[in-house]
């Protein structure tokens, strides 16, 4: 374990403050300057107009108006690919390249060559570190190319240290990349924080002493009220609609007591899921010494409760905007610990979304806006039917992934059935149901008439052994729907793919970033900023409004 000299740390204080006001190193120079820590914040399902719908509600002390003041903004930031989901996204923002590259084509993808349903962090040669349960076999084995924290590590011989940190174990994973000193997520089923025998044989003293303090029983035990008066939120719809997910009864204030040692997955769909992931990250921050030496650290945390809370409630929702306040202030609360322990002005955070979300469609009916729920689960089951009286076949579509059909192509090889054939039947019965925009064969991607940007996403988004044979597009505020509340995310357009990217401290610009960028811009910056390679797939570019 790295351990800062402590006779020389004020000197490497003063030193690196005082490099802030030089110039950039020169290239001559011995030893780059670089910030002590990155801290990368990743909000699972952040629409880029919370930023401003709960501006006037952000405390003076939070995160979030820090950032925008102190930071840089860059206001219209896109996903420059399809499916918007969590693991593309945490993959593209550590990569700084899409799909088509990095091989995460979604949270899970029908792979090909094994022919069957692959999770993107699967990894069957992996044991669970930390529990009894199989939630951590897992490992970033299905991601193809670097990160930039494995870039990090490289930069540096391997002394820098990376850890990933998130509810969910691809927002861990795919973001501390390759050769992190340890990722870390949540096991539901026992409530602890668990690894991967990937990283480590067995979890360190720092994280069983977290575990034993049951922390989300003590979250439980307060259970969840409102931050502010009720009659405030008026960012949002009236509490309690029919239209969204009664998780835990029928409205504020909701007593958790009941989950108590029984079922640890409910504090993922509330704020409190928040704020446990940043004790679990400063108790890590702490215990690992990140950021106390002149060796750069990254931590990678993702908070995952926005998007169970999103996919339960909706974006308009009283929970939503109450979940982001509680966010606000502990972010504001983390860097008043950062300052402390690494040093105002000595560690670089970036703050950005994986995703957005569409409307739940019955809000959007409430409010005369066009949206509706697609039943892909239904259709594929219709249609496979279909295929079985034309064909004598059972269950030629193995997967509706990722908004692609794929085929079983073994099977209709050996039935001597023209695969185009079957494309083209798909497609017309398809464009008969409601909400479906556009079905056509992934074949046809640069031929079909298709706006230049939606094209691109596209093609971004098809990697060859794990996409599909036909690509379906829906109406604009369609969802792919699994039941009638809720809401989802996945598509090309700005509701789910218009995310927040912000910079703050050390090395960063002061100022409002206007101009199009893109998810993919984060990592090269990232490397510009730090002096050290792209990542080896990386398409994106240095966003240079923002570095001084």
């Amino acid at each position: 374990m790295r351990v800062a000299p402590p006779l020389n740390f004020c000197l490497s204080l003063l030193f690196v403050t005082a490099t802030l006001a030089q110039p950039a190193a020169s290239p001559s120079a011995a030893k780059p300057a670089r910030p002590r820590l990155v801290v990368g914040l990743v909000l699972d399902q952040m629409r880029w107009d919370y930023l401003y719908r709960y501006a006037d509600r952000f405390s003076d002390k939070g995160g979030f108006k820090r950032m925008l003041s102190e930071g840089n903004s860059c206001e219209q930031t896109l996903i420059p690919y399809t499916p918007t989901v969590t693991a593309c996204g945490h993959s593209a923002v550590y990569t700084g390249t899409v799909p088509a590259i990095n091989g995460i084509t979604g949270n899970a993808w029908w792979d090909s060559q094994l022919r069957r349903t692959v999770y993107c962090t699967e990894d069957k040669s992996a044991s669970t570190v930390g529990s009894s349960s199989a939630q951590g076999k897992m490992s970033p084995k299905n991601m193809l190319v670097t990160s930039i924290a494995d870039e990090l590590r490289l930069a540096t011989n391997f002394q820098a240290k990376v850890i990933g940190i998130a509810i969910k174990d691809r927002g861990a994973i795919l973001p501390a990349g390759h050769s992190a000193n340890g990722a870390y997520w949540y096991d539901n089923s026992v409530g602890n924080w668990i690894s991967s025998s990937y990283y480590m044989p067995a979890l360190p003293s720092w994280a069983e002493a977290f575990n034993q303090r049951k922390v989300p029983d003590s979250f439980y035990a307060a259970g969840w009220s409102l931050l502010y008066p009720a009659a405030s939120y008026k960012a949002s719809t009236a509490d309690n609609k029919s239209y969204e997910n009664k998780v835990f009864g029928e409205g504020f204030p909701y007593d958790l007591k009941k989950y108590m040692g029984k079922d640890y997955g409910k504090i993922n769909t509330t704020s409190m899921g928040n704020e446990m992931t940043l004790a679990f990250a400063t108790t890590a921050l702490l215990a690992e010494s990140l950021g106390r030496d002149d060796i750069t650290d990254l931590l990678a945390i993702s908070f995952s409760s926005p998007d169970y809370i999103g996919h339960s409630f909706g974006p308009n929702s009283v929970e939503a905007e109450d979940a982001m306040l509680r966010m606000d202030l502990a972010l504001g609360q983390f860097f008043d610990l950062l300052d402390r322990t690494v040093g105002k002005g000595l560690y670089t955070a970036f703050l950005t979304a994986d995703h957005g979300a569409a409307h739940i469609p019955e809000f959007s009916k409430e409010n005369k806006l066009p949206g509706g729920r697609v039943f892909m689960g239904k259709i594929i089951d219709r249609l496979n039917a279909g295929l079985e009286k034309n064909y004598r076949i059972k269950k030629l579509i193995v997967s509706d992934d990722n908004y692609q059909l794929h085929l079983d192509h073994p099977l209709l090889d050996s039935a001597g059935i023209d695969a185009d054939e079957v494309i083209g039947w798909l497609q017309k019965e398809l464009l008969k149901e409601p909400g479906i925009d556009r079905a056509f064969s992934i074949k046809d991607l640069n031929t079909v008439p298709l706006p230049a940007t939606l094209r691109k996403m596209l093609n971004n988004g098809y990697h060859p052994n794990r996409s599909g044979d036909l690509q379906v597009i829906l109406l604009p505020g369609y969802i792919d729907a699994y039941g009638t509340t809720g809401t989802t995310h996945g598509l090309w357009n700005p509701y789910d793919s218009h995310i927040p990217l912000l910079w703050y401290g050390w090395g960063i610009k002061k100022g409002i970033t206007q101009r199009e960028v893109y998810m993919t811009d984060i990592a090269p910056t990232l490397a510009a900023l730090l002096r050290i390679q792209m990542p080896s797939g990386n398409i994106g570019t240095v966003i240079t409004e923002v570095l001084k």
